[in-house]
């Protein structure tokens, strides 16, 4: 890969590690996500001293992850939708729900993994 081409792919990354923290920025402010990132905070270091391996430290932490990964999705769609229109309609509804599902999954996900892992 020549100097250029190389120059071009890290302005990129720059730019795209920018546009992350601006989402994360944006996503602070809402309650879901601040819930689930303190809950995080408190659990994170509990998945380090708790865990008896590497794959245990990996599935909670990991868990933990999955969802602030899943919040986050689940909010973009739901800004999206606002953003076409606040109107009620059946797809708009369906969609944020299945968001809503997702996060859910991924918090009762957390919860097994953690109750396998932990009792």
């Amino acid at each position: 890969m020549n100097n250029a081409k190389l120059s071009e792919e890290i302005q990129r990354l720059k730019a795209a590690c920018g546009y992350s923290m601006e989402g994360l920025k944006a996503i602070s402010t809402h309650p879901a996500f601040r819930m689930e990132l303190i809950a995080t905070a408190i659990l994170l270091p509990l998945a380090l001293l708790l865990a008896h391996s590497g794959v245990e430290r990996a599935l909670l932490v990991g868990s933990l992850f999955l969802v602030l990964i899943v919040e986050l999705l689940n909010t973009g769609v739901e800004k999206a939708i606002d953003r076409i229109s606040t109107d009620i309609h059946p797809l708009s509804k369906l969609a944020k729900d299945v968001g809503s599902a997702a996060v859910l999954l991924s918090l009762v996900n957390a919860a097994v993994i953690w109750f396998f892992i932990l009792f």
